[in-house]
Formats: structure tokens, sequence, C-alpha cells
């Protein structure tokens, strides 16, 4: 097992450096060998970064033994599989992925669990989380893991510049814009708020699966229509207001950290550490609402078995291990994933976890929740999906360009990928044989 990485070295340079095991893994089915840890492969598109993946291990190592935790990028994870069943050599005993890892894998590549489900009993898991296990079937094609989200993180800096008798905990898109407004011109005009646009930035979660939900309802069927237009006008208006230099942040926790912005949004984890030396002085967020409601990005994970995979056995005594509340908290401790189960969140979490926490769970239960998943079904293809929001975000508020002519060519180029890999829609979109842009 490598050794965990130097505290000097940055969450940007461990995020590069972590698909070096997956390329490895995915040169050829029989890359296996170069884990170097025996037992069961249990193959992951989660915890790639290398301080993430050896904190699992760590967990996985307390919880069951004979199992050895390999990661591999999101978009050659189904073809791995894929090929190792087909050729009827699966050499991996475990999967663990996103939601749109897994469902695309059902029936044929993966085994049914609707009789393992049944033996955990009532534990607790979300009806709609159960639901996305079963991936549009009657049968339960893998266990939910984990989830993860996206929230606000503000410092009281910036707390001080709310609008008269907004609630931090309840804000409109209108509020956060006036919040990010108030907030520049009492710092000397210098903006306090940042956005994660950089390279490796997830500012296009933010459109897919924040601002689009909660402007239009959806976010593919609704990608083109006059309350998309309306979004990124907003969008226009709140980078008008955004720190420059958020073209360059990828992890928001880093600008947060230094004092060059205070108040970001971002993915839990990428924000865990900004509060950890002075956590009294920091809030974490839900996520603002919209004319159709508070939209947000569900990032579900599960835990799933190959066909024909090497110890069945094992992997189910895992999949119930993990499952547990107590190793369920242990995940939020080390990961900062939180429980797909009822699990009482402990006081004596972290700060900054114990925050996102409290943040996660408000926007989840919010009564206008508008529930978004990230792509599903796209498996190689993903990136061109993200790279329409990506372009879009580039032409429109960067560039200044047309919105109604960006969105419309945009809306070709992600209908084309659609229509070439004929997927059903996901969450927030209304199901369908085939997802169709609008």
């Amino acid at each position: 097992m490598p050794g965990m990485a130097g505290a000097g070295v940055s969450r940007r340079t461990l995020l590069r450096g972590a698909g070096l095991g997956a390329i490895a893994l995915a040169a050829g089915c029989t890359g296996f060998a170069t884990t170097g840890n025996g037992g069961m492969i249990f193959l992951s598109t989660q915890f790639r970064p290398v301080d993430e993946a050896e904190r699992f291990r760590s967990l996985l190592g307390r919880t069951v033994s004979g199992v050895s935790y390999v990661t591999i990028e999101d978009g050659p994870f189904a073809g791995q599989v894929r090929s190792q069943v087909d050729a009827g050599s699966t050499q991996m005993g475990l999967l663990g992925g996103l939601h749109g890892d897994l469902a695309p894998l059902a029936g044929d590549y993966l085994e049914d669990l609707t009789d393992l489900l049944a033996d955990l009993g009532e534990r607790g898991w979300p009806a709609e989380y159960l639901e996305l296990a079963k991936a549009g079937t009657d049968r339960t094609w893998y266990i939910p893991w984990a989830n993860a989200s996206y929230v606000l993180a503000a410092h009281t800096d910036a707390l001080e510049h709310l609008p008269p008798g907004a609630d931090p905990e309840s804000l409109t898109y209108d509020q956060f814009l006036d919040w990010a407004i108030a907030a520049r011109r009492a710092n000397g005009n210098r903006p306090m708020l940042g956005l994660p646009a950089g390279p490796e930035g997830l500012l296009h979660r933010f459109t897919q699966g924040y601002l689009l939900p909660s402007f239009t309802g959806g976010q593919m069927t609704t990608f083109r229509s006059p309350e998309a237009v309306t979004a990124w006008e907003y969008l226009r208006e709140l980078w008008a207001n955004c720190n420059p230099a958020s073209t360059t942040y990828d992890f928001m926790q880093e600008p947060l950290e230094t004092g060059e912005v205070r108040m970001a949004w971002d993915h839990v984890v990428r924000l865990v550490e900004a509060p950890e030396r002075e956590p009294r002085n920091w809030r974490m967020l839900p996520a603002p609402r919209g004319p159709h409601g508070l939209g947000y990005m569900a990032v579900v994970a599960g835990l799933a078995i190959p066909k024909n995979g090497t110890d069945p056995e094992l992997a189910r005594r895992t999949i119930d291990a993990l499952s547990r509340p107590r190793t369920q908290i242990e995940l939020l401790r080390s990961n900062s994933f939180f429980p797909a189960v009822e699990a009482e969140i402990p006081a004596d979490l972290p700060p900054a976890v114990r925050l996102e926490a409290d943040a996660v769970t408000k926007q989840q239960e919010a009564p206008d929740a508008i529930l978004s998943l990230p792509p599903v079904g796209l498996g190689t293809r993903e990136g061109e999906v993200s790279k329409v929001f990506q372009d879009s975000f580039r032409s429109i508020v960067l560039d200044g360009a047309d919105i109604r002519s960006t969105l419309d060519a945009q809306a070709r180029v992600l209908q084309g990928v659609l229509s070439d890999l004929k997927v059903p829609c996901w969450a927030p979109d209304p199901a369908a044989d085939q997802c169709e842009v609008a």
C-alpha cells in the first residue's frame, strides 16, 4: 500500500496524481496485479485522490479483511466491467461507483441484489435512493452506499453583509446576489464571493444541478427554455460580483483559507479544510432557491457485485459491513461522504464536517427541494456533456455572447450525444425512453 502523501502536497496535486493507479489498471484486463495487496478486488470510481484513497483503505481494513481497494476513472470504469464480464473472466468481486456509473450496467453486468437488500433489514435508506438502485426495473442492482452534495460556505466577515431580513439558511437567488453585491461594496469594491471555475473546478455542476433546476425545474429538457435564458442572465450578474481569480479556482477551500474570498459554493469535500482552524467563524449553508424551488445535486454512491465476481460471499459481507450506521459515520469522519442509511450524526465530528452535515440535511429536507443527479449512462462521453455547460459558461458569462443563440448551438451538441447513446433522462427531468433537449 502506498504511503500517505506529505502534508506539503496540495489537494490539486493529489487529484492530478490519483489517476496513475487507474491508468495502470485500465491498461488491460490483467492489470490488477499492480495493486500489490492481494485479496478480492474492490474496483471503485470513488476516493481517487491519494489521501482520500488511503483513508478509505484504512477504514476498509478495520472493517473487513481480504479486500483490496482499487480506484479507476469514471470513463473507463464501465468498459472495464463489460469487457471482463463479456470475456467470462471477471477479476473483481465488488464495485463502487456513483448511480451514473452503476445504473447502465444493471441487468447484464451486475448481480441482482434484491435478496441482499431484504436480508440487510430496515436501515433507513431514503426511498428515492432505493428507487434509483432499481435502475428503472423491479430489481435492486446496487446497495446505496453514501452520498455527498454541494453547499455554500461563508465566513463571519461575509455574513455581516447579508440583506436585511434575509435568513442565510433559506436564501433566494435574488438575496444571494444582493449579498454578493453588498459584500463587494463593503470590501472596497473587491468581491468576496468565489466560484470554482478553474480547469478542474466543478462550476458546471452548479449550472447542471443547482441553477437550472431552481430556475427551470429541469436540466436537459429545459436547457434552452426562456427560463434557462433568465438563469444565465442571473449568472452573468452573479459573476460580475465574483473574484476574477475564480477562473483559476479548482478547490474553493484554498482561496477561502487564504482570505482571497469569504463566501463560496463547492462540493463538500472541496470545502472541508477551510473552517478547520477557526470553525466558530464559519457557516455552511444550503444552496439558494429559485422560482421552481431549491435545486440541489445529490452525488449518490452505491455498491454492486459484478456478474461472475471472484468472491460473491465476501462481497456481500463487505456490503453489509459498509452499510452499517457505525461504518457510515466512520466514512463521514474520514472522507466527508454522508450516510446513505439512517444514522445519528454524532456531536464529536470534526467541526467542519458537522457544519456540512447540517447544511446538507437542510438542503435535502427543504419542502421545495428539487433533487438532481449527475449525468447517467454517458460513460466516456460524460465529459462531452460537461463541456457543453463549461462552454456555455465561457461564451455567455466570460465572453458576453448572446444567450439565446449560444443555448441553441449548445443544445444541438448536447442532443447529438444523447441521441447517439439513446439514454433516458435523469433527475430532475421526467423519465423518458430517450432524453430530448428542449
